[in-house]
């Protein structure tokens, strides 16, 4: 059974792709072949193979079989700044359109487990008129969301939650990623998020040190999703 998701978070720096490498690398190791799909990054580095970006780097290197760098990260911005004011300055026309078209492709490659991860926020602009949303909306993407968890995370999670079943996407599963350990009545906070936030929750992923794809794994459960992948 071939199952794709979009990854989106609570707002920007929640460790979306970290968790995504986490779910890929917890796919691989279950014998799932993985498919992954940055379609915008900013913030890239100039190498002599072109703009490279360190979290599409992350995600490619859980994809199995391999693909291609330009198939991981198809629009790549060098300043780390808001992706539609990056494509602007660069006469880069960002559409909902263009990234669909961008990310078919590895859609029909048919891994058994595809991650399309966005950028920043939910409500993230594309140009004057679409926001990010509206790629998932697009292709009916059921959503996992992270939560970076810190101060303020429950407003965020539930006005993100709001948000996505509004546009009318399935909120397949949460991960809690505990981004301030130190946050004050944190296992209360997490209750709540457990609580309210209707979606099963894949893990609690604590603050690491080296958080490789292969130790983030160990704290998620991809069984827990709503319509887990499978062979």
């Amino acid at each position: 059974m071939n199952r794709a998701f979009f990854i989106a978070g609570t707002d920007t720096d929640v460790g979306k792709t970290t968790i995504a490498a986490g779910l890929l690398h917890a796919a691989r190791a279950a014998g799932l072949s993985t498919a992954a799909v940055k379609p915008i990054a900013s913030g890239c580095t100039a190498t002599p193979q072109g703009l490279r970006n360190a979290d599409a780097l992350a995600l490619q290197a859980e994809c199995c079989p391999v693909l291609d760098y330009a198939q991981v990260n198809p629009f790549a911005f060098a300043p780390a700044i808001a992706p539609h004011i990056a494509a602007r300055e660069a006469g880069v026309t960002l559409s909902t359109e263009a990234l669909a078209d961008a990310v078919q492709g590895v859609l029909e490659g048919r891994a058994d487990f595809t991650l399309v991860e966005g950028a920043g926020g939910w409500r993230v602009p594309l140009n004057a008129r679409e926001t990010l949303a509206a790629l998932p909306i697009h292709l009916q993407l059921p959503v996992i969301l992270v939560v970076g968890v810190r101060l303020g995370c429950i407003s965020h999670a539930l006005l993100s939650a709001e948000a996505i079943a509004h546009d009318g996407l399935v909120l397949a599963g949460w991960v809690a990623n505990i981004i301030d350990p130190a946050m004050s009545r944190l296992e209360e906070n997490l209750a709540t998020l457990d609580e309210l936030v209707p979606a099963p929750c894949l893990g609690r992923v604590p603050r690491l040190a080296e958080a490789s794809a292969a130790r983030v794994a160990a704290y998620l459960r991809l069984a827990a999703l709503a319509h887990p992948p499978c062979r």
